[in-house]
């Protein structure tokens, strides 16, 4: 068996002044591929996201999820030597990752062009709500108000009554879109070589990445001038296609995504060569016009029927289907036990499960590293930047730096 080779990141280190869920995701990325992440926070508590709930034995759910492989650095940066402690740790960094409020980077002269003047070679990304230069680029921005604000919730829901999507689906892409514009930045350093001229700023917002996500209704309103309404579990696009309870209790979804599969799943599943044979459903718009009659006819027919029985006839047509499950149905769901996606990982009160990065890569293994404790790493992290034993101290007793992990019990059970 070969050895896991160095992931694609390997030599690569992140430096971030990140929260919540945004920039937590970008840098997680990177370090799932290998990436060094020293995580910068306040010596006061941290990330906020670290005190949203305490139900992964005392620790938060959010950020047990973003968080793995980072090390902890706790600086003042309001203070003099904690922000020359960040500048130290910038002049051998690869990327600087931020997602503070508004005008926070360059309040704290940490701007993209503060940096590019002052640590050329770093790629800056900063992730914002709603980008600037707009009426609204001085607001603060959470997931949800991002959705509200995009119309992302107009589409999601019932008619009558929005909803949010439960997962932060506006924070997760920003992050994986900026993880991606990371990684192209580097991609073309890397082939161009040292000394050639490439752009080193970037910025995502959850505003632009939002209305992205809404490519579809926002084309097909633009073009048609009908708001869509949400359809709960189903899609205004194609029909038929939705969530239909099944005989023993359970509910199956059922979808078709062009004429063919219609006459499959009329035919060979229903058993009804009249609905097959109707020049109503022919196409997919004309189904879509007739959502209601053939919503009731899949309704009727699931409802007299168990859900292995469906899915088993489904498959063999070619008819795409899922069982809903629960997020408790999901832990314990036989795909991802087969296929070993489940890991443990380090954290500060012990190790707990967590889920492999999706992507998979021939011959490597990705780190999966521990959480961090609040400020596990700053001494560790500053030695390595040319800090001296008696001059972390004095940053210490001055309050540029946080607690050193041998006085922070919260870091017990991990090793740096």
């Amino acid at each position: 068996m070969t050895e896991p080779t160095a992931g694609p990141l390997a030599g690569i280190t992140v430096v971030s002044l990140e929260q919540a869920v945004s920039a937590p995701m970008c840098t997680r990325t990177l370090a799932d591929f290998g990436a060094r992440v020293v995580k910068v926070e306040n010596p006061r508590g941290g990330d906020f996201a670290r005190h949203y709930d305490d139900v992964v034995n005392g620790l938060a759910a959010h950020f047990v999820w973003a968080n793995r492989g980072k090390e902890s650095v706790t600086l003042d940066l309001k203070h003099p030597d904690g922000m020359a402690a960040l500048h130290r740790l910038l002049d051998t960094a690869d990327v600087f990752v931020s997602n503070l409020a508004p005008g926070a980077t360059a309040a704290l002269g940490l701007g993209p062009d503060n940096l590019a003047d002052r640590h050329p070679d770093v790629i800056v990304m900063e992730i914002d709500g709603y980008g600037a230069g707009g009426p609204l680029s001085h607001k603060r921005a959470y997931d949800l108000l991002i959705q509200a604000e995009s119309g992302v919730c107009a589409v999601t829901g019932s008619p009558g009554a929005p909803a949010k999507p439960g997962p932060p689906i506006a924070d997760v892409c920003s992050g994986l879109y900026a993880a991606l514009t990371i990684l192209a930045m580097i991609c073309a350093r890397r082939a161009d070589g040292a000394g050639a001229n490439h752009p080193a700023a970037a910025s995502v917002s959850l505003f632009d990445t939002a209305a992205e996500l809404m490519g579809y209704a926002l084309n097909y309103t633009r073009h048609t001038g009908v708001d869509q309404q949400p359809l709960g579990m189903s899609s205004p696009a194609v029909a038929p296609y939705g969530a239909y309870p099944t005989a023993d209790g359970h509910t199956v979804v059922l979808g078709t995504n062009n004429d063919r599969e219609w006459q499959r799943l009329a035919r060979e599943i229903l058993e009804r060569p009249d609905l097959a044979g109707d020049p109503a459903f022919a196409r997919n718009a004309d189904r879509v016009a007739h959502r209601p009659e053939l919503d009731a006819a899949l309704t009727d027919w699931c409802a007299r029927h168990d859900l292995a029985v469906i899915q088993s006839r489904a498959d063999a047509a070619g008819i795409g289907n899922s069982r809903y499950n629960t997020p408790g149905e999901m832990i314990a769901h036989p795909h991802l036990a087969a296929r070993d996606r489940w890991r443990r990982i380090d954290t500060p009160v012990g190790q707990v499960p967590a889920l492999l990065p999706p992507p998979i890569i021939a011959g490597f293994q990705p780190p999966m590293g521990a959480i961090p404790g609040l400020g596990q790493h700053t001494d560790i992290v500053l030695a390595g930047a040319g800090f001296g034993t008696d001059e972390i101290a004095r940053m210490r007793a001055a309050g540029a730096i946080g607690p050193g992990a041998d006085d922070a019990a919260q870091v017990k059970g991990t090793t740096s």
